[in-house]
């Protein structure tokens, strides 16, 4: 409790700004509001909220708990140490830490709440020990473990079964029970030899225990050593941000003609969707070779546009080939409009969509607990701090100058100095493919952030599409027909020349320059799409800059002359009769037109009207037709009641908005009041009871407080029923609300007389 009072004194003693940035690191405290500093005390201090607040801590920060720790450990056991103070405190650490580094890592901590001072003393909160990433006494005692460099060399050396046994107690717990651990074992035996090797630790006859360097070697996760209290120094490599910023412009080409192709192949055939919600292994491997993508490319450029909206899980429209209950996988009305849209804004939203993915697309194929592979855009790829690691490692290259590139390796050991209790999301394996994606994305050229990467992680999404414009290169509006029947684009077209170089040739490759090719099949296409043979060659006459081939010219004549010697058409139903003039009789009735009849034999006639419309309209003009099926027998067209199966929302994760600056300010300023509240002397007091009595006292007390000016110390509960004790200085009572002058900042309130829950004159 003495520990709770000083930290609530010296919490009441901070500034306004300095409370604001107090919750502001740890939002968890203000809610709910808490009623007084004590109350704010006692929630700095939970073990969860504790631990939340130091996942972003460095080592430094952690070596300065730990020296805390110890000293308040050394006190416990009757030792005389007096408790420890800015200058006694970096004494101990300032071999290894300047001052100026030690003094910025203090600063955090007591912004935190993590460490407070009564007078020139440190103090601890209690559950920050329990938050180290390390054993305590790891940055204190003298490092007696191999270095990473020897437990790679020793690792090399290891049997399987040693190999075995290493990774199993990496990947369970750091401690095993073996009867070969007691001395006089076959020093052959594999807990021996590693033992011997330093590669375990005998902790007594029946327990050893993993090293934490073997365990993070082992993982794969960048090795974290206690003493080191200044960051590493990655190697940086240089390269010119022109060069970057093309490497990430032709990345985005490809990405955008790759979701282009894939949108369309969706669209064509939509994918069935498996019965937990992702794409089947079968289907990735459809649409990798329809598209050419390969597939893991193919699985993340599906979340990408699953993230975007632009690919959505439902019940497409029937089509053709297409007839099923089911789920499918399919592109989205939006997918049009982004299509048409200008390169660098389809990229932005792709680019916004993999920042703000809460999954992480390298997972799939992996495998699962259950052994089977992870599917795309299955649930198993989500995973919660996938948005803070990856702003994480982006966030560390923004931080050097454009066209500075660090390898995977450093970034992970520079983000597990800066975060060790989140070390093992940095992974060098999850490290790379993070990277990798964001190279796909455009995010990154040469390993370095691009220019319009960086201005999309700084929040300007109008200056990273500005900035991708300019990289990506113009588009032109002519093309090289070649006589081999090939039409080379030397760019990217504009859109509506390469949606009519689309219609006509197929593409044969991709790339800087994309190459066509025309066939029998794709000017039959041209032509199937409502285009004339005067058509076609206008368009290679007026845009392409070399002679169009007379082979060329050839081929779409020939094509044009055999187009459409047989005519297919479309009915919804048909009207047969055996007397030809019945069936004229009802083709010059008015119903005809309104059917839109059309005869194609003198005793068969057709019409794009539903059967169940044209029975009806012909029975209202007076004749008596009936049904029948494709045998010719009569059948039952009574109509039935429609049936709809309800199909289930689709849950959105729940992301809260922070409060902003100016909603903080006004928690400190109702905790403030809150605070003053509670340590007030009050004199005479009301709590009203809900009666006619205890009202009109209430009413009574306020009035005489604003007749002779005395403040008061209300009980209040808002709109949300949150009750809160302030003090302010009564105005004047009347029409359902009291007006009163907060005596702090000196502005006017208004309170509803009904939710004032009892009232005190202060002394």
């Amino acid at each position: 409790m003495i520990a709770t009072d000083s930290l609530a004194d010296w919490l009441g003693a901070r500034t306004d700004a300095q409370l604001v940035k107090l919750l502001q690191l740890r939002p968890d405290l203000a809610v709910p509001l808490p009623a007084s500093m004590s109350v704010l005390a006692v929630r700095a201090q939970q073990r969860a909220s504790v631990l939340r607040a130091a996942d972003d801590l460095d080592t430094l920060e952690f070596a300065i708990i730990e020296a805390l720790t110890a000293n308040e450990d050394a006190r416990t056991i009757g030792a005389e140490l007096t408790p420890l103070t800015r200058t006694t405190l970096h004494a101990q650490l300032k071999d290894r830490v300047t001052k100026t580094a030690f003094t910025t890592a203090l600063t955090r901590l007591l912004d935190r709440a993590l460490v407070w001072q009564v007078g020139d003393h440190l103090d601890l909160t209690p559950s920050a020990a329990e938050a180290l990433p390390w054993p305590l006494g790891a940055t204190t005692a003298l490092p007696d473990a191999l270095t990473e460099p020897e437990v790679s060399a020793a690792l090399a050396r290891v049997s399987p079964p040693e190999r075995a046994l290493l990774d199993k107690l990496a990947t369970t717990g750091p401690r095993g029970r073996t009867r070969d651990a007691a001395p006089g074992t076959d020093p052959d035996r594999p807990v021996p030899r590693l033992l011997a090797a330093r590669l375990l630790h005998r902790i007594d006859d029946e327990t050893v225990e993993l090293p934490v360097t073997v365990g993070q070697i082992l993982r794969g996760e960048p090795v974290t050593d206690p003493h080191a209290l200044a960051p590493p120094k990655p190697a940086l490599g240089k390269n010119a941000a022109t060069e970057v910023n093309a490497v990430g412009a032709g990345e985005v080409g490809e990405l955008l003609r790759d979701a282009g192709d894939l949108i369309d192949a969706l669209g064509a055939l939509p994918a069935p969707a498996l019965r937990a919600g992702g794409l089947g292994v079968r289907e990735l491997r459809r649409l990798a070779k329809q598209t050419g993508i390969d597939e893991q490319r193919t699985g993340l450029l599906l979340e990408l546009l699953a993230a975007a909206k632009l690919v959505e899980k439902g019940l497409p429209e029937p089509t053709p080939d297409l007839d099923s209950t089911d789920d499918f996988w399919a592109p989205t009305p939006a997918a049009d409009s982004w299509l048409d849209a200008p390169p660098a804004t389809r990229w932005v939203t792709l680019a916004q969509a993999w920042l703000e993915l809460d999954r992480m697309p390298w997972m799939i194929g992996l495998r699962d607990a259950a052994d089977k592979p992870i599917a795309a855009l299955s649930a198993e790829l989500r995973v919660p701090h996938a948005v803070r690691d990856r702003a994480a490692i982006l966030g560390l290259l923004a931080e050097y100058p454009t066209g500075t590139a660090v390898t995977p390796a450093d970034i992970g050991k520079l983000l597990a100095w800066r975060m060790p209790r989140r070390r093992r999301h940095f992974r060098l394996d999850a490290v790379t493919a993070t990277l990798a994606e964001a190279a796909v994305v455009g995010l990154l050229g040469r390993g370095a952030l691009d220019s319009a990467g960086r201005a999309l992680l700084h929040g300007s999404v109008a200056d990273a599409e500005s900035e991708m414009a300019a990289a990506l290169p113009k588009p032109v509006d002519h093309v090289l027909v070649q006589a081999d029947l090939t039409v080379i684009a030397p760019g990217p077209l504009v859109p509506e020349l390469r949606a009519k170089i689309g219609l006509v040739a197929d593409v044969e490759s991709a790339g800087a320059a994309t190459v066509y090719r025309v066939s029998d099949a794709t000017v039959r296409r041209a032509l199937d799409a409502g285009l004339t043979a005067a058509e076609l060659h206008a368009l290679f006459a007026t845009h392409s800059r070399t002679p169009v081939p007379q082979s060329l010219t050839y081929l779409i004549d020939d094509v044009a002359r055999r187009h459409g010697q047989l005519r297919v058409g479309m009915a919804q139903s048909f009207l047969r009769s055996d007397d030809p003039a019945l069936l004229a009789q009802v083709l010059a009735a008015p119903v005809a037109e309104t059917l839109a009849l059309r005869a194609i034999a003198p005793t068969v006639a057709i019409a794009l009207a539903p059967l169940a419309e044209m029975l009806d309209q012909l029975r209202k003009a007076g004749f008596a037709p009936a049904g029948e099926d494709s045998g010719g027998a009569i059948v039952d067209l009574r109509p039935r009641g429609a049936r709809i199966s309800v199909r289930p929302l689709a849950r959105r994760p729940y992301r809260p908005t922070p409060p902003n600056d100016d909603q903080l300010a006004q928690l400190v300023t109702e905790l403030r009041a809150g605070e003053r509240a509670a340590g007030a002397r009050t004199g005479r007091s009301v709590r009203t009871d809900g009666t006619r009595t205890g009202t009109a006292a209430t009413l009574a007390l306020l009035q005489l407080a604003a007749r002779v000016g005395r403040p008061v110390n209300i009980g209040y509960v808002d709109a949300q029923g949150v009750a809160t004790q302030r003090v302010v200085e009564p105005l004047r009572v009347g029409n359902g609300q009291l007006d009163a002058v907060d005596p702090v900042s000196g502005a006017t309130r208004h309170f509803t007389l009904h939710r004032i829950a009892s009232v005190a004159l202060l002394d």
